[in-house]
């Protein structure tokens, strides 16, 4: 075989059942694949294109990091080979497959062959088998569901001349899985960073779409194609009591190209400070590369915070960014941890109302003392730095729902995303606020940023069917909510889908997809949701009966007044749906804020007391 890496073969075997196949980038076992992380497998890569033959540490460093990078990678190259070594189970003391040069590099030993043709297969001819034909179709339908969730063309909505980068997952290279907060961390705040450089000529995929190749062996054009990005930026982390070293590599989606690498090595409290200097150097490259130069500005504003409150702020996002229950009560006590150790850290400030904004949405406790801790935590991390999109978002969210000041949430919803135009969460939650109010187009508009900014989140997908649900645009909301729920079927937003059908008269469908979500949902959501649907078919008898349930479980536990208000609403009951509307009301409950665009409300809109209702929640007029 030459050694010159562009004859090679693409794909070769070795070993007893080790096949590396480099069109697919991908190495597997007995047909399997091997889960092997991008930097160790590109080291393998380059050894097998030279079997037999010394390969320097140069020579890797330059395959890995670029020429002309004058680094000390030593550690990296290292823990690399050790990756290596534990998939092949190879011993380094008798090697099979890798042999150290002591102070020079790396032999590969073993036999390398390359396949034979595949065997002819069985008539009629080219016809693939049943088996591997549904194996390609199940290895490719998660992506293939992810694209048609969303079928516009990926840069409809794009600024005009505006670029995309997607910061990949940051590899942990500590060899402790405990220290992925650290690396998860890093990636979502060079996000943030280099978000921020640039605004109006690069765009940054956000940390949930991003995650979704963590650990990922898919070529780069293909990450960029999924992720609609041309420039991605690969890294790794690695840190000890007081230091921390970091590695990052920016290249272009399209041929592999390699357009800047850095190694730093910093004390840990410095890492806020260096995160903005690999973002401006990240931006330098890109406007470089483009031939461009456009006004940047820094993301780092304020003092750095203590190392132990930063520390403690990473381990909150990674618990926030789980959204259970669980996590999120984890990450808001990370959180004030934080603030406690360093009450001027305004982004922890904004991290914690972010939480308990979410705890009061998702009701892991007492709603009024949940919202009264955000709002403190959201108003604090403005007094201490008014230009952070995350805490005028967080208050946005706030006072939309708990005090329906329509006026103001649109101020703080526009002047977060002014101040950073790729903060995904902006647009989406502020789409969702234009639903609110009935401008449905404007609404699609934003969702469809939200949705460039992070195009694999299924949240921003299932909201974009609410926007539809909300809009009447009923055969479109079906549409998105079961490519939704193909890809994840316990997706809470997606449980809209039945009163999409009860809207649409499909009975049928409304019933299978309501016992589909009985096992994952409260029991008074189940008979609240059977009322509504029976009552809107016309089965007034089944719908009563599916009340009586839920009165009888009122009984036993709490039942909030908006579970009976949409079961009554679904037989028509004008007087105990009003009834239960204004204890929502009196309740501040958030789901007060759907009263104006509610298909299951339209029976009430010429009451005056439910108009008089609209006025006091802000929405009349």
């Amino acid at each position: 075989m030459s050694s010159n890496p562009a004859s090679v073969a693409p794909s070769i075997r070795f070993g007893e059942d080790l096949e590396l196949d480099r069109s697919a980038y991908q190495l597997r076992r007995s047909g399997r694949p091997v889960k092997l992380e991008r930097i160790p497998l590109e080291i393998l890569l380059l050894l097998t294109e030279r079997p037999g033959q010394l390969v320097s540490r140069e020579q890797i460093a330059e395959r890995i990091w670029g020429k002309g990078t004058f680094l000390d990678v030593d550690n990296s190259i290292n823990g690399a080979v050790r990756k290596i070594r534990q998939v092949l189970d190879d011993d380094p003391e008798q090697p099979r497959f890798v042999q150290t040069i002591t102070g020079r590099g790396y032999r590969f030993v073993a036999p390398v062959e390359e396949p034979g043709p595949p065997p002819p297969e069985p008539a009629p001819p080219l016809r693939p088998s049943r088996a591997r034909l549904w194996l390609a179709i199940a290895l490719a339908l998660p992506l293939l569901l992810a694209a048609l969730v969303w079928s516009r063309d990926r840069s409809r909505g794009r600024p005009p001349g505006r670029v995309m980068l997607a910061v990949l997952p940051f590899q942990n290279f500590t060899g402790d899985e405990g220290q992925d907060y650290l690396s998860d961390g890093l990636t979502e705040e060079m996000i943030t960073q280099i978000g921020n450089r640039d605004p109006a000529g690069l765009g940054v995929i956000a940390r949930a779409s991003v995650m979704h190749f963590k650990h990922t062996q898919e070529p780069p054009e293909r990450i960029g194609r999924e992720l609609g990005a041309q420039y991605l930026l690969l890294g790794s982390v690695r840190r000890d009591a007081s230091t921390v070293r970091v590695t990052a590599e920016l290249i272009r989606a399209r041929d592999h190209a390699r357009l800047w690498a850095h190694q730093y090595d910093r004390q840990l409290s410095g890492l806020l400070t260096l995160q903005d200097e690999i973002a401006r150097e990240i931006t330098d490259a890109i406007q470089s590369s483009l031939g461009t130069r456009g006004p940047t500005r820094s993301a780092a504003v304020g003092p750095a915070p203590a190392s132990d409150a930063y520390d403690l702020y990473l381990r909150g996002q990674y618990f926030l960014n789980k959204r259970t229950d669980a996590d999120i009560r984890a990450a808001a006590s990370f959180f004030e941890q934080a603030v406690q150790h360093d009450s001027g850290f305004a982004r922890a400030w904004a991290a914690l109302a972010d939480a308990d904004g979410l705890g009061a949405v998702y009701s892991i406790g007492p709603t009024q003392a949940l919202v009264a801790r955000a709002r403190a935590a959201a108003l604090k991390a403005l007094a201490l730095d008014s230009s952070l999109a995350e805490a005028h978002t967080a208050l946005a969210l706030i006072v939309q729902n708990y005090d329906w000041d329509w006026a103001m949430a649109e101020r703080e919803f526009r002047r977060a995303i002014a101040l950073n135009p790729n903060y995904a969460t902006a647009h989406h939650w502020y789409a969702e606020h234009l639903m609110w109010l009935g401008r449905f187009d404007e609404a699609l508009s934003e969702s469809e940023r939200a949705r460039q900014l992070d195009p694999l989140s299924l949240i921003i997908a299932a909201d974009n069917g609410a926007i539809l649900y909300f809009a009447r645009r009923y055969d479109r909301a079906i549409d998105r909510f079961r490519a939704v729920r193909a890809i994840d079927p316990t997706l809470s937003r997606a449980h809209l889908l039945i009163a999409v059908y009860a809207e649409r008269g499909m009975l049928d469908q409304a019933l299978a997809e309501e016992a589909r979500w009985q096992p994952l949902v409260p029991a008074q959501i189940h008979w609240s949701t059977l009322a509504y649907v029976y009552g809107r078919a016309g089965r007034t008898a089944e719908a009563r009966h599916a009340i009586q349930e839920l009165v009888r479980l009122s009984q036993r536990e709490p039942v909030q007044a908006r579970v009976f208000a949409w079961a009554y609403a679904g037989v028509g009951d004008t007087e105990q749906t009003l009834t239960c509307l204004e204890k929502e009301y009196a309740e501040h409950s958030a789901e007060m804020t759907s009263l104006k665009v509610n298909p299951g409300y339209d029976f009430l809109r010429e009451d005056p007391r439910f108009k008089r209702l609209l006025v006091r929640v802000g929405l009349g007029g």
